[in-house]
């Protein structure tokens, strides 16, 4: 026993390591139960086991291991380093626990590997298992595969990884072991159920007879989803919905849902392994597929199709494969190879799946061309080859190949094509088939239902069908515009057959065809015809179902004007099938002619058209004019009227006056009548002819553009350009060429024949006319604007001097965009295009100018010769062959993408030995992307990356060109197709230094600038992560630049989780780095930015083009910007490559020199600088800094300017290249602003020009930095009265006001904040036209807050602020009330009424005519706000010099406050009163100054008592006011300039307030003092006053202002903003949130859930928001407060609802959701709750709702909230729940106690423990079990005397009884088989006597008097009831204090006696007095109340109206309330009459 004391002194952590096996054991329990103590989960005490617990699991005593396993699992479940642990204790589980003969042991190790899982650690465990597979000892193998299947079958397939546990699967079938073959089997049943069919194919080599068990044990599983049941410490969300469902019983709906989102899909192919084949092929395999005999050409194919059966194919080079069986396809002769041989081209693409893409651009081709062949086997083969192909790429990529067999004469190809576009679209989804993609598909297959053959045309049906169905009928009907009705319903009827390939797994084995996933689009139609299409189409693709349909007649359209018409802008703009115009009308004779328009042209008019008589030609002419005039559309026969201009004289007429005449005629009919293309041809030959004309030309050019907006500018131009140059009149020529110029940019350049221009301009050029010349030079530069820099490539041949000229006009052109086109979109019916349409439009453009170039076909030129010249061995050859490819592509210019065999060529000379070489293979690619355009991108795959290889080449100049040339490359193909795929992340992998680099470097500097991208991006991050720790430093630190934007499109999340793989140390670093990215990660580019930075808004220009500039060309895009350096796009598009090189270098200087340079001044005084500065910009000697995008001259000019006076390294840091640098830059300027004051200054323009660029930068985090720093700035200059010069504000003003309509609001306000204090440095009149300027604005939030900023301007300075004068600016405003933006109509409405509220009526007149419906809005909202003008304007402006300034200095302090959360609403309405209410500014802490008050009241004082009593004696003789209420009152008045809390109290009390702006003024103060932690303590003791203040408020909104018609709905969300706003700021301070009591609580709750149900608060404009905020801040209180009391409260709140009979079912659900959450919080607050009073309040809810009440309730929610909820807590407490009954005195009242006795008992008999822990619980089980037996008994006896008629009371009674001394007996089975009459009988009874024996005299329900008059906010209902009836209520302060409070104040007011008498009548209104409610809030209103009232009082000098009085908390009143409410009448009534006679 000496040895035993010995160790009985050590600590526990020393006890568990004694050698000692006993110690152990005791150490063991004892860490166990130190363990399950330690409630911080961080604590120190954990740190101290970390390196024993591998001990505990493998200790080498069985006994101690045992108590060591507990211990550990505890330490697992609750230490926070646990995680640390796993790797080194599962091992030790495996090896030492698993092997030992103890079940429990294993047991336990299971349950410790599961807790391992639980807390994040899945991965590490199931490495440990798997590893355990491979042990000798099968008892671990078998307890291993156990461990893993339960972790499956708990954690689900989401959590648990299957693929590494298929792979092993085989293996584990194979073992000697039975017992391990058994425990596999059940694994794989597990596997089954999670994935099904995904496991068959790893299985299908096992045993058969293994195989057919499996089958039979998989039939049996159920087919429901399986759903995951123990939740992973971060899926605590999850559990809870998953407990909350199984408390809700599951119902089967939402488990379905919820079955949905936990289970992944697996795809089988993902589980695969891998299988290499080419080396598997036959040696002699290319020399056989060659070979002259038929059969042994089939030999090898049939070697390749047993290879190609593996469903899954290693990745490799199969370019020679792919060749060879492309030849056969292609050439060979027998079909029965042919067949074969695609057979195997299927293979290859389903095993190879997206890796197959990069080949697909060679075989698709060929197998369309073989699509001739009729035999169906053929067929069906090719068309399986060529599904199988498609799904391995992309429609786009093979889009040119399908489109060049469309137009093949062999009917069967066009037929198969067709049906393989079909098959193709149902694959698709709206986001990938775009506009540009399927408008040249529609064109191609429009021709085709035109067909002669019936075949082709019904696949071209089926197609265009198919394609409705995927993209919906918008997109497709503009290209459908001009197919007749019989062919469009054709098409429709084919749409509803479709079925889409994803709605359903379309039969056939899953590897065969996988399915996209098609965002969600299920199939529409299920029937038997729509399954079969997609059966035969998708799953074997044989011949598809033709659709039925009748045989489409008519004369087949023009395909080539119609696809024009769709892309014309105003054929797309929302012009449906039947507006667009016919194309032709057929040509009538001039006889019908004549008679169309004599019937309607007056017959003078007819007669005189060719008269002699100039006059009467004129005059003829004139009446003309108005017929036409005066005609409407539909009447109008423009060809006879167009004939009738043109009969003789007709377009030679001499009168230059009738000709201009007749002109005009021409433009009206036009633009007025349906004009056709015949019309347009019988005039334009006489425009064309009259366009030179001096008199009459501008005529002439007015009606072609008419005609143009007729018949669509490219037709129009076509015409006018081919009449021009076929006649010599170079006036003719010229005039022509210069109206065209301005008809491209009025219509934009959509449709255009680029090459039919190319060919005119040329001859144009040519002209001897030097005006000719020029005017086609402009019509190039005007061309330039939407083409690009491709359109000089034409011109290349032309003589230097003529190019020089068109070089020269390209330079102006450059660095403008296109304007964004005004004609040709309007004409279709009212904008019915929206915005998101135009934004598709603007691409539509950019697409159509690049299909426009006419594109050379190489291939042929791609000779065999020259490809064997490329890869000869001689280099000079090879040197010779490359020279070749440049001069094919530099004569073709642009090229169509079939190149041949040049890819691999190329592909070979990118790894050539001789660096020269791979330098021109480069130059060549990058030649290739211009001349190829976007088609390149189906050779990303098998040319883009090999290009991405060659960044690590060793050599600087090779890598740079490999960089430019990747950039030319993704300038055509754009992101995705290089992020998409395993390439990129292959390429990071390799360990090279510079590969890496460089293209880190590159991915940093693409990713920013995209919207979205592949999720395959995610594969590179493992790599990321390596480099981030590579050995070379630059990669290093390019790795660390590039993380922030690969978060920026992954998110935190997914990257932190892609860390579990690294080492422990490296994991810890790279998790610093991550949340160091976090914090510099940007925003992701917002979609309409791409728009208008590419063209400043007008969209013509597209990015392809600008990017397509050689790398010197300069482009106005700052997101994508074509040069090389790769820092530019972070840059904005600043620096050129010159200068980022030199950026970089400057740095590099000794660092000791630097530092010394740093402690200098930053802005260095030049005398006169800034005046010589401007001196120079007015005289023009430098740049006018005005521009849309910074231009690099701009950039370049500051530099020069800022390097006299600004410190060279903080320059260096201005214009560095990276934003980092300029954050720095900003935070030195913020540090030196006070110190260089005068610095600043005298620098003052150039800080602001270098602010303006920053601008225009991306980053976001520069933005806020740049406004925080002018907020300062703008601060410090009007301290020192520093007034800015027009200089400086026109320089920087316009470009800050853009930054008004940034999306995100804190920017917005930031900027709102700045202007406000620049109207202090800078007159507001003249800041008035800017912001005038910024109303214009494409962005409608910028318009929107513009307008809010003009109001604001108005509203401080008065109308004289308006510029250039009211009435002008008025205008201006108004006519933003019709703006089609809901946000900027209602700013103008604000505006315009704020300017109506200073200069009243008057602005009608200023406004002038409106439209109707303007006007009435305009009425309507004025009639709203419902305020009278402010002040004469004349009074304004003399008062206007001294308050604009103090004003404005508060108003700016004012909107500095809590600016972030509480909308920009309570900014307005601080501000608003700051102006109308002089007397309270609060820029101060509270700012109330009391002197002042006493000094003004000071008389008024003195008077008021006498006052008051002289009019209520007169009055009210019965009821005296006590005098002692003023004089109690008056010390407390005098303590007030020392007591705050006496100010907050009557702060609070104004918050109550019915004035809405006195309550958010009061709210603002508040809210003030909430922001400030030092100050918000003030608030302490108060915030049940404040709280109850603001229910008061919420409860008159409900019930008044709301229903306040003339109230402007605006204000009442101002004040709900700012009320939540307090509310949620108030509850995110713990301790204030705390000190709110139950009562309290539980009224906010009941008008917070009011206001979340307001349907008219969901009718406001911003009501959705209210509502969302009033959730968030409901969320706040129930996790903030005390949880004990707001528990409480929502209890007491269930019951009041569920009792009241006009609270609505919505309400009681929504504290049920609240309860709920409380339940999830419980397992955290469980020992902060004071379970005594929840239980209390539990008993008394069940006694007012026992569970047959709570049964017979609408919904079955209440009694599972109740369940749960029980539930819950007996989980959490145990049987010690038992002992928290202390406050309830009858626990018979209730079934609570027995109901927890059931819990209880049930959980025990479920865990299993049947030892009983408590004696007396254990006496109730054993005496409830001896029941049992004669339960059935004793029952039958009974309910068979209930049976007869003489003892069935006696039954009854004795059936109570029972039940009552059972509680749990279930007497279900005897009322089972009775009848309905016999059970309600029974339960009547039961219920009656229940009330006797209680004497509770309940009214029985069905009488239909609900037991308890609810307080719900209703006005009818009344206040004061439950105000009546506090019962103790287990509070700290009971009711009784109140009570006592409320006597003496009633005593104190001579109303005490009314009370005594009322009580009975009151209490009668309950039906059941004894059950104690909580006291509400309404009593401690009272007490509250009269302290409010006093202090109001004095403050207001009684100034109370009815509205005060009611909301300070006398709540609406009615008659059903007893006299107390006529008491509080009459007090009011009192009050009205002392206010009338003050006046």
């Amino acid at each position: 026993m000496g040895d035993d004391s010995e160790w009985m002194k050590l600590s526990v952590d020393q006890k568990c390591e004694h050698k000692l096996w006993k110690a152990r054991v005791n150490g063991y329990e004892e860490a166990l139960k130190l363990f399950q103590k330690i409630e911080d989960e961080k604590s120190p005490e954990w740190s101290k086991y970390l390196g024993l617990i591998k001990k505990f699991v493998t200790d080498s005593n069985a006994v101690a291991q045992l108590k060591g396993l507990e211990a550990a699992l505890a330490y697992v479940e609750n230490a926070h380093v646990a995680g640390k642990t796993t790797g080194e204790v599962i091992s030790g589980v495996v090896n030492k626990v698993f092997n030992q003969p103890k079940a429990r042991a294993k047991e336990l190790g299971i349950d410790i590997c599961l807790m391992y899982i639980e807390i994040e650690k899945g991965e590490p465990v199931q490495e440990e298992l798997l590893k355990g597979l491979d042990n000798k000892n099968p008892k671990i193998i078998v307890a291993c595969i156990e461990t893993l299947r339960k972790a499956l079958s708990e954690f689900g397939s989401k959590i648990i990884s299957l693929k590494p546990i298929i792979k092993v699967l085989p293996k584990l079938f194979e073992s000697r072991e039975k017992a391990v073959r058994d425990e596999a089997k059940l694994l794989a049943v597990e596997i089954y159920r999670w994935i099904r069919d995904a496991l068959r194919p790893p299985l299908q080599n096992i045993n058969s007879v293994q195989l057919k068990e499996l089958e039979e044990e998989w039939v049996k599983l159920p087919s429901a989803a399986p759903k995951q049941t123990r939740f992973l410490r971060s899926q605590q969300e999850l559990k809870a919905k998953f407990e909350q469902q199984q408390a809700a019983g599951g119902d089967a709906d939402g488990g379905g849902d919820d079955g949905d989102e936990i289970v992944p899909q697996v795809d089988a192919y993902e589980l695969l392994e891998a299988v290499e084949i080419l080396s598997k092929l036959p040696k002699d395999f290319y020399d056989k597929i060659e070979a002259k005999k038929w059969q042994e050409r089939k030999e090898a194919l049939e070697a390749v199709e047993m290879l190609v059966k593996n469903p899954k194919l290693e990745t490799g080079d199969y370019a020679d494969l792919v060749k060879a069986l492309k030849k056969v396809v292609g050439k060979d002769t027998n079909v029965m190879l042919v067949a074969l041989a695609a057979k195997c081209l299927a293979g290859l693409a389903t095993g190879l799946r997206k890796k197959f893409g990069q080949y697909a651009g060679q075989v698709v081709p060929t197998i369309l061309e073989k699509f001739k062949e009729k035999k169906p086997q053929v067929v069906q083969a090719l068309q399986e080859a060529i599904d199988a192909i498609f799904l391995t790429t992309t429609l786009q990529n093979i889009s040119e190949d399908i489109l060049a067999v469309m137009d093949n004469k062999n009917p069967t190809i066009k037929q198969q094509t067709s049906l393989f576009i079909a098959r193709s679209f149902r694959h698709c989804t709206p986001s990938t088939l775009p506009k540009s993609l399927l408008k040249p598909f529609c064109a191609a297959l429009l021709k085709h239902i035109s067909d002669s053959a019936p075949e082709v045309r019904d696949a071209a049906f089926e197609a265009l069908g198919t394609a409705l169905k995927v993209v919906g009928e918008k997109a497709v009907n503009p290209f459908l515009a001009d197919v007749d009705k019989l062919k469009l319903d054709r098409i429709k009827e084919c749409a509803e057959k479709v079925e889409l390939a994803c709605g359903k797994n379309t039969g056939g084995a899953p590897d065969k065809k996988e399915c996209r996933p098609a965002a969600g689009k299920t199939p529409v139609l299920s029937g038997a015809a729509g399954d079969k299409d997609t059966k035969d189409t998708s799953a074997k693709p044989g011949p598809p179902k033709k659709a039925p349909g009748a045989k489409s007649g008519g004369p087949p359209k023009k395909g080539k004007p119609a696809v024009a018409a769709g892309a014309g802008g105003a054929g797309t703009k929302g012009k449906k099938g039947s507006e667009t115009k016919e194309i032709f009308e057929p040509e009538l004779s001039i006889e019908v002619c004549e008679e169309r328009a004599s019937a309607v042209l007056p017959a003078s008019c007819i007669q005189q058209l060719d008269s002699g008589n100039w006059k009467e030609r004129l005059a003829c002419m004139e009446e003309f004019q108005k017929a036409v005039e005066l005609m409407e559309r539909s009447e109008m026969p423009c060809q006879a009227l167009a004939r009738m201009l043109a009969k003789k004289p007709g377009w030679k007429e001499t009168n230059f006056q009738v000709m201009q005449m007749k002109l005009h005629i021409v433009a009206l009919i036009a633009q007025k009548g349906n004009f056709s293309k015949t019309s347009a041809q019988i005039v334009l030959d006489g425009l064309v002819d009259k366009i030179g004309d001096v008199k009459c030309g501008s005529n002439a050019k007015e009606a072609m553009t008419a005609i143009a907006e007729a018949c669509l500018l490219p037709w129009t131009a076509e015409q006018v350009m081919s009449m021009a140059f076929s006649q010599k009149n170079p006036k003719n020529q010229s005039e022509t060429l210069n109206w065209l110029s301005n008809a491209i940019k009025e219509f934009g350049f959509s449709g255009l024949n680029v090459k039919a221009f190319i060919s005119n301009v040329k001859t144009a050029l040519a002209a001897t006319n030097p005006a000719v010349r020029t005017a086609a030079i402009t019509l190039l530069g005007v061309m330039y604007l939407y083409v690009g820099p491709p359109l000089r490539m034409f011109f290349e041949d032309e003589k230097p001097a003529l190019l020089s000229q068109i070089d020269a006009e390209f330079e102006k052109m450059q660095g403008q965009t296109a304007p964004a086109p005004t004609r040709g979109t309007s004409r279709p019916s009212g904008g019915s295009g929206d915005d998101g349409d135009e934004g598709e439009e603007q691409d539509d453009v950019g697409n159509d100018v690049v299909d426009l170039l006419p594109r050379t076909e190489i291939s042929d030129k791609i000779t065999a010769e020259l490809v064997s010249k490329i890869g000869d061995k001689n280099w000079k050859i090879r040197k010779e062959g490359l020279d070749e490819v440049t001069s094919i592509i530099n004569d073709a210019k642009f090229i169509q993408p079939n190149i041949g065999e040049l890819p691999a060529a190329l592909k070979c000379r990118l790894n050539d030995s001789n660096k020269i070489l791979v330098q021109q293979t480069l130059s060549i690619l990058q030649q290739l992307a211009v001349a190829m355009g976007p088609n390149i991108r189906q050779h990303v795959k098998n040319l883009g990356i090999p290009i991405i290889t060659v960044l690590g080449d060793s050599k600087n100049n090779v890598r740079s060109a490999a960089l430019a040339t990747v950039n030319a490359w993704t300038e055509q193909t754009g992101m995705k197709e290089w992020l998409e795929g395993e390439d990129l992340s292959e390429e990071l992998k390799k360990e090279n230094p510079f590969l890496r680099q460089e293209l880190l470097g590159w991915l940093a500097d693409k990713l920013p600038t995209l919207r979205s991208v592949p999720s395959d991006l995610l594969l590179c991050v493992p790599h990321l992560y390596s480099c981030l720790e590579d050995r070379n430093g630059d990669v290093r630190k390019k790795a660390q630049d590039a993380l922030p934007f690969f978060m920026m499109h992954l998110g935190f999340e997914k990257m932190a989780k892609a860390t579990g793989k690294l080492k422990p140390t490296s994991k810890d670093q790279v998790l610093a780095m991550l949340e160091k990215a976090k914090a510099v990660m940007p925003a992701k580019p917002a979609a309409p930015a791409k728009a208008t930075s590419r063209v400043g808004g007008g969209g013509a220009a597209p990015a392809k083009f600008q990017s397509a500039s050689a790398p010197a060309e300069e482009s106005g895009s700052s997101t994508m910007e074509p040069k090389i350096d790769p820092k530019k796009a972070k840059a904005g598009g600043a620096a050129s490559k010159a200068k980022g090189t030199q950026g970089k270098k400057v740095p590099s200087k000794p660092n000791l020199k630097e530092e010394d340079d740093k402690s200098g001044p930053i802005f260095i005084i030049v005398p006169n600088g800034k005046e010589q500065r401007m001196k120079d910009e007015k005289g023009l000697k430098v740049l006018k800094w005005n521009f849309t995008t910074p231009r690099d001259e701009y950039i370049e000019q500051l530099k020069t300017q800022m390097s006299t006076c600004v410190a060279r390294w903080l320059q260096d840091e201005m214009f560095h290249t990276d934003f980092q640098h300029h954050n720095k830059a900003l935070a030195v300027m913020v540090e030196h602003l006070e110190i260089e004051k005068d610095g600043v200054i005298s620098c003052l323009d150039l800080i602001l020009k270098w602010l303006t660029l920053r601008f225009f930068d991306t980053n976001t985090s520069v933005l806020m930095k740049a406004l925080e720093y002018l907020k300062l700035l703008f601060t410090l200059l009007s301290q020192e009265e520093y007034h800015l010069t027009e200089n400086e504000a026109s320089s920087f003003i316009p470009y800050l006001i853009l930054k008004v309509g940034e999306p995100k609001d804190v920017i917005r306000k930031d900027v709102r904040a700045i202007l406000n204090r620049m109207c202090l440095i800078y007159p507001a009149s003249k800041m008035f036209t800017f912001i005038m300027e910024g109303t214009k604005s494409k962005n409608s939030k910028q318009r929107a807050e513009c307008l809010e900023e003009l109001g604001c301007l108005v509203e401080s300075y008065g109308m004289n602020v308006c510029q250039p004068t009211p009435g002008k600016a008025l205008k201006e405003m108004a006519t933003h009330i019709g703006d089609r933006d809901n946000t900027v109509r209602n700013a103008a409405l604000n505006t315009i009424v704020t300017v109506y509220n200073v200069h009243g009526d008057q602005v009608f007149k200023l406004i002038g005519n409106l439209s109707e419906k303007d006007m009435s809005m305009l009425e309507e909202r004025i009639k709203r706000s419902a305020k009278r003008p402010a002040a004469a304007p004349a009074r304004q402006t003399e008062e206007r010099p001294q308050r604009a300034q103090s004003t404005n200095a508060n108003a700016s302090i004012l909107r500095k406050g809590p600016a972030e959360e509480i909308s920009s609403k309570l900014n307005q309405a601080r501000n608003m009163n700051v102006h109308s209410e002089t007397t309270h500014i609060v820029p101060r802490e509270f700012q109330l100054d009391l002197d002042e008050i006493e000094n003004d009241n000071g008389t008024v004082r003195c008077e008021m008592p006498a006052l008051v009593q002289h009019k209520l004696d007169d009055i009210f003789e019965p009821v005296l006011i006590p005098e002692p209420k003023i004089r109690a009152v008056s010390p407390h008045f005098d303590d007030m300039h020392s007591n705050t809390a006496s100010t907050i109290n009557f702060v609070i009390s104004q918050v109550a307030s019915g004035d809405i702006n006195t309550s958010i003024q009061a709210l603002a103060q508040i809210d003030e003092v909430l922001r400030q932690e030092d100050k918000a303590e003030a608030m302490s003791g108060h915030i049940d006053q404040f709280l109850i203040a603001t229910f008061m408020q919420l409860r008159l909104i409900y019930n008044t202002h709301m229903a306040d018609e003339k109230l402007d709905k605006d204000e009442i969300v101002k004040l709900y903003s700012c009320i939540i706003g307090n509310m949620i700021s108030l509850f995110q301070m713990e301790s204030l949130a705390r000190e709110a009591s139950t009562g309290v609580l539980k009224d906010l709750m009941h008008g917070l859930i009011t206001l979340m149900l307001d349907s008219r608060v969901e009718d406001l404009e911003e009501g959705q928001q209210v509502i969302r905020s009033v959730n968030l801040l409901v969320v706040k209180v129930l996790e903030k407060s005390d949880q004990t009391n707001i528990l409480s409260a929502l209890l007491v709140l269930l019951q009041d609802s569920l009792l009241a009979t006009a609270s609505s079912p919505k309400f009681s659900e929504l504290v049920m959701k609240c309860l709920w959450r409380m339940v999830r919080l419980l397992p955290e607050n469980i020992n902060s709750i004071n379970l005594d009073r929840i239980l209390l309040d539990i008993h008394i809810f069940m006694k007012v709702f026992p569970k047959e009440k709570l049964k017979q309730c609408k919904s079955e929610f209440p009694i599972r909230t109740l369940k749960t909820l029980l539930h819950t807590l007996c989980k959490l407490k145990g049987p010690k729940i038992l002992d928290h009954l202390t406050m309830i005195e009858n626990k018979n009242e209730s079934e609570l106690e027995a109901h927890l006795c059931r819990v209880m008992k049930h959980s025990m008999d479920q865990t299993g423990s049947k030892t009983d822990k408590d004696t007396e619980k254990g006496a109730s089980r054993i005496d409830e079990k001896a029941s049992k037996a004669k339960v059935n008994d004793i029952l039958a006896e009974i309910f068979k005397k209930i049976g007869s008629k003489e003892n069935t009371k006696e039954g009854l009674a004795e059936l109570y009884e029972y039940k009552k001394k059972y509680s749990d007996a279930d007497i279900e089975p005897f009322l089972k088989n009775s009848s309905q009459f016999f059970q309600s009988y029974v339960e009547r009874g039961l219920r009656l006597i229940e009330m006797e024996r209680e004497g509770k005299g309940r009214i029985p329900s069905s009488t239909g008097i609900s037991p308890q008059t609810e307080v719900t906010c209703v006005p009818t209902s009344t206040n004061t009831v439950s105000s009546s009836i506090g019962n103790t209520n287990g509070e700290e302060v009971g009711p009784s204090v109140y009570l006592e409070r409320l006597k003496i104040l009633r005593q104190r007011c001579g109303l005490d006696n009314a009370k005594q008498e009322d009580r009975p009548p009151l209490t009668s209104l309950l039906s059941k007095p004894a059950a104690p409610t909580v006291a509400s809030s309404t009593d401690m209103l009272h007490s509250k109340l009269s302290q409010l009232r006093e202090s109001r009082e004095h403050y207001q000098h009684l100034d109370l109206d009815s509205n005060q009085t009611h909301s300070s908390g006398i709540g609406t009143t009615t008659s059903s309330s007893s006299s107390t409410a006529a008491n509080i009448d009459d007090l009011k009534k009192r009050l009205e009459r002392i206010k009338s006679s003050r006046k």
